[in-house]
């Protein structure tokens, strides 16, 4: 059985070495190579203790040379550096993408959200928004794969299809989203060093979280229609998952029964997306260390609005697990190769 050859570049973050760890169990997956700047030198196994890491390679530095020996390069870096790798790609190479370096598909949109002026502007056009439960075919036309934002997972699975269909005003919609630290990657220690990170709640970014900008390009693109919504995201003292709050007002007769019927027929064949029944709480525990995406719709006080809760994994569903399902689907293997294991279902 052949076996596809990876780079990953970025490997010791925490999607990095979330996606090394699930990467090293896929039985059509080689890891070639590891890569890094500061960590150039050292095992993967010095930054998780994971046994079945110890005998991966050396952790080098990335060169353009190596593209030569690998299917795909997987970068799970900080924005910008996607970009110039994918300037390096040949023609064999699948780029997939765990930053915003993608997500978006007007140049100057990236620069005033992120700041940084784009260095790959003619690869935006190759590449694609790749949420697999909502472009699958598409996906596979592609050699730039650019994976969501773990917020916009949570946030576009559910209303996606409920906006299209018209089932919901599409004008004000509130999301409160609640994100473990683990979001925010390894320097979040640093920014949080003088404030106790582990016992509090905070909200961030009101005006001004970069996913704002990702969520409103596919909410509008996918539903041909100009959606309104506040976004609140906060960090939450537990290392991973997310927690997604969304408050809807229904249309005209709408009922919370219609919505959850209706999302249950969409998502019917999706292995990673679970529709909880009607009215039920949700955890974010019901979703670590698996790629599902955990849905519930609820009523409101109010006859007219309706609360839906969307839970996920920010470091699989929303990164590295994302990230894997993608490559599976490009591959044409089965989509669950490598991501469904021991009580993943519960």
């Amino acid at each position: 059985m052949s076996k596809v050859n990876v780079l990953i570049a970025g490997s010791t973050g925490y999607i990095g070495i979330q996606l090394v760890k699930l990467l090293v169990k896929h039985k059509r997956v080689k890891i070639k190579y590891l890569c890094g700047n500061s960590s150039v030198g050292k095992k993967i196994s010095f930054f998780d203790k994971s046994s079945n890491l110890k005998k991966l390679p050396k952790i080098i530095k990335y060169k353009k040379n190596l593209l030569n020996d690998v299917d795909v390069v997987f970068t799970a870096l900080p924005n910008g550096e996607a970009q110039v790798i994918s300037n390096d790609l040949l023609k064999k190479n699948i780029l997939i993408d765990l930053s915003a370096d993608f997500r978006l598909n007007n140049s100057k949109v990236y620069q005033r959200w992120y700041k940084i002026k784009h260095s790959s502007i003619k690869n935006i056009k190759k590449s694609i928004y790749a949420l697999p439960e909502l472009n699958r075919k598409k996906i596979k036309k592609y050699n730039i794969i650019s994976c969501p934002g773990c917020y916009p997972t949570s946030i576009l699975i559910p209303l996606i299809p409920l906006i299209k269909k018209n089932l919901i005003n599409h004008k004000n919609i509130i999301i409160d989203s609640k994100s473990g630290y683990s979001g925010a990657g390894r320097k979040i220690h640093k920014l949080y060093k003088n404030k106790n990170l582990y016992e509090s709640l905070s909200v961030y970014g009101i005006k001004s979280h970069r996913h704002n900008s990702e969520i409103q390009q596919e909410l509008n693109s996918n539903t041909n229609k100009k959606v309104e919504f506040t976004f609140t995201p906060h960090i939450s003292p537990m290392f991973r998952g997310i927690l997604s709050t969304i408050y809807i007002d229904i249309n005209k007769n709408v009922t919370s029964k219609i919505i959850y019927r209706y999302l249950k027929k969409y998502y019917k064949n999706e292995k990673f997306i679970k529709i909880s029944k009607l009215n039920s709480p949700l955890s974010t525990n019901n979703v670590i260390n698996t790629n599902r995406c955990d849905l519930s719709v609820c009523d409101s006080k109010k006859e007219n609005k309706i609360v839906i809760l969307s839970a996920i994994d920010n470091l699989i569903k929303g990164g590295s697990g994302q990230a894997l399902q993608n490559l599976n689907i490009k591959f044409n293997f089965d989509e669950t190769l490598g991501l469904i294991w021991k009580n993943f279902f519960m």
